[in-house]
C-alpha cells in the first residue's frame, strides 16, 4: 500500500525532489544487494504529478522485484534511471502480485523501460472512462500471468487511491484494439504482450480489465 502526503508543492519542486528520490532509490538497490535480508522490501519516495493542474503528492514505492524479469529488461530499466523525466502520473499497486510501479504518460521506449505507461487517447487519470495502461511482459508486468478475476488493483494519483476489481482476462490478436474502446464506466484496461515467455516479438496481447469498486479515497 502506498502512502500519500496531503501537502501540495509548487510545480517546480517535484522535479528537484524527484531527482533526489532516484538517488535514494539507487542506494536502496545497493543496500538490497548487499544485505539480502529476507522479508524486507526496500522502498523509495517519489513525487507524482497531475500534468493538467500541476498538483503533486509524495508516494512511497517498493523497489522492483527482479526475480521474474528478463536480464535485458533489468539492464534497460537500470539504464532508464539515468535519464531525467517528468514525475509520473500515478502509482499502480497489486499486493497479490508484489507489484508496485509508477505510471507515466505515453508508451515510448523510455517510459516502458522505466515503468508502466498510460496509453494516449484513453481516459485520463481519475476520470470516468476506459483508462489504458501498458507495460512490458518481461519486466514489471510479467507477474500478470498470475492475476485472477476478482483480484484488486489500486491506482494512486494526486487526488487519492482508486480501487479496481479484475473483471475479465483475455488473450487477443496483436491487431485487435477493441479492448481500448471508450466507455462511460470507470475501468482500467491493462495491455501487455503474450506469451509471457517468448523469444522475439510476441504475437498476441494479454488484456486485463478491472472495474472501479468504490469512490476514490482521498
Amino acid at each position: 500500500m502506498t502512502t500519500q502526503n496531503e501537502k501540495r508543492r509548487p510545480g517546480w519542486l517535484p522535479a528537484c525532489i524527484y531527482l533526489g528520490g532516484i538517488t535514494l532509490f539507487l542506494l536502496s538497490l545497493q543496500i538490497q544487494a548487499e544485505t539480502g535480508q529476507a522479508g524486507q522490501i526496500p522502498s523509495y519516495q517519489i513525487w507524482i504529478q497531475d500534468p493538467y493542474t500541476n498538483e503533486s503528492a509524495l508516494a512511497t514505492v517498493s523497489v522492483p522485484d527482479y526475480s521474474l524479469w528478463n536480464a535485458t529488461r533489468i539492464t534497460d530499466y537500470e539504464d532508464s534511471l539515468l535519464t531525467n523525466m517528468a514525475p509520473p502520473l500515478a502509482i499502480l499497486t497489486i499486493d497479490k502480485l508484489n507489484l508496485q510501479v509508477p505510471i507515466w504518460n505515453g508508451t515510448d521506449d523510455l517510459v516502458l523501460n522505466r515503468g508502466a505507461g498510460r496509453i494516449k487517447g484513453t481516459a485520463k487519470m481519475d476520470e470516468a472512462g476506459n483508462l489504458g495502461l501498458s507495460g512490458h511482459r518481461d519486466g514489471f508486468f510479467r507477474g500478470f500471468k498470475d492475476i485472477q478475476i476478482g483480484d484488486e488493483i489500486e491506482v494512486q494519483t494526486t487526488r487519492g487511491v482508486q480501487s479496481y476489481e479484475v473483471s475479465s482476462i483475455d488473450i487477443l490478436p496483436k491487431s485487435d484494439i477493441s479492448p481500448l474502446t471508450p466507455t462511460d464506466e470507470k475501468i482500467i484496461t491493462v495491455v501487455t504482450c503474450y506469451p509471457f515467455y517468448f523469444v522475439g516479438h510476441a504475437p498476441k496481447r494479454y488484456i486485463v480489465k478491472a472495474t472501479a469498486k468504490e469512490p476514490l479515497i482521498e
